[in-house]
């Protein structure tokens, strides 16, 4: 019960914020302030939800530390998304051709948040979290970053080999972001920067949708499984590598700080999201 008092308002957030935001997708102005609004509401939502369903402060979402949080979140994703790009370029897959438009630019700035903030909410925010004061921090990592990645198949140009990547590399990355840190800015910082990256400046696909174009004007071509094909670079090889690799540390440093939480067995402990951090 716990679980749909705070999925069904933050769905409904998400869901109102994208029928917005993509209303106004032709005006970069419009969809920057939809988006943010959209990110805004949607963590004051999940605050309210937390405390009429669990009687605590969603100290998740705390004010305390946001920024420098949400911003070392950004540089993560920033920087992995240009690591990948680099080793694709490497080899010859991915080139520049110009520049894109600051215009697309700024809309898929706010496009970008409202995604990575709602997903980030329902996605470990609620069902993370929830699913791992039951199961415990590994199971709960597997099955939530199973459903993230499987959310993605309706997507145009969506394989089952892209439905795979995502979950390893953004689904099991960024709820061991979570449990590392136990709030939620970081891994909504790391799950925009990537997808700005992606999309804002370098100009790729993301998740097989096809995107307006961002800061530069850029192509992919080579093979698929180098440069992730009509998916996108988040389905290289590369990304999964690297997503692997910030999931390893993460989650040692998760238990490193004493947050992973073990396998229920017999009576449940107090809940996760007030391990020490």
């Amino acid at each position: 019960m716990r679980l749909l008092k705070q999925l069904v308002p933050a769905a409904a957030v998400a869901y109102l914020g994208s029928l917005a935001v993509f209303a106004v997708e032709g005006n970069a102005l419009l969809t920057l302030l939809f988006g943010l609004a959209t990110a805004a509401l949607s963590v004051l939502v999940y605050g309210w939800t937390v405390r009429w369903s669990e009687r605590r402060e969603p100290i998740e979402v705390g004010t305390t530390g946001a920024i420098p949080a949400t911003a070392r979140g950004v540089l993560i994703g920033v920087a992995m998304f240009a690591a990948v790009i680099l080793n694709i370029a490497m080899l010859g897959g991915y080139r520049i051709e110009g520049l894109g438009s600051l215009g697309g630019a700024t809309g898929l700035f706010g496009l970008m948040a409202a995604a990575a903030v709602t997903e980030e909410v329902i996605f470990r925010g609620i069902l993370f979290r929830i699913v791992e004061e039951r199961t415990g921090t590994w199971i709960a990592l597997t099955l939530t970053g199973l459903v993230f990645g499987l959310m993605h198949l309706g997507n145009p140009n969506a394989n089952l080999w892209g439905v795979l990547a995502i979950a390893v590399e953004a689904g099991g990355m960024l709820a061991a972001a979570y449990a590392a840190t136990r709030t939620l800015w970081l891994p909504i910082g790391l799950h925009f920067g990537w997808n700005f990256a992606a999309v804002g400046i370098f100009s790729t696909e993301v998740s097989g949708q096809n995107s307006a174009q961002g800061l530069l004007d850029a192509a992919t071509s080579g093979p698929t499984l180098l440069t992730g094909g009509a998916f996108g670079p988040e389905g290289s090889l590369y990304a999964v590598v690297f997503g692997l690799l910030l999931t390893v540390a993460f989650m040692w440093l998760a238990r490193r700080r004493g947050n992973v939480v073990p396998m229920r067995r017999g009576d449940r402990t107090e809940a996760a999201a007030t391990l020490p951090r």
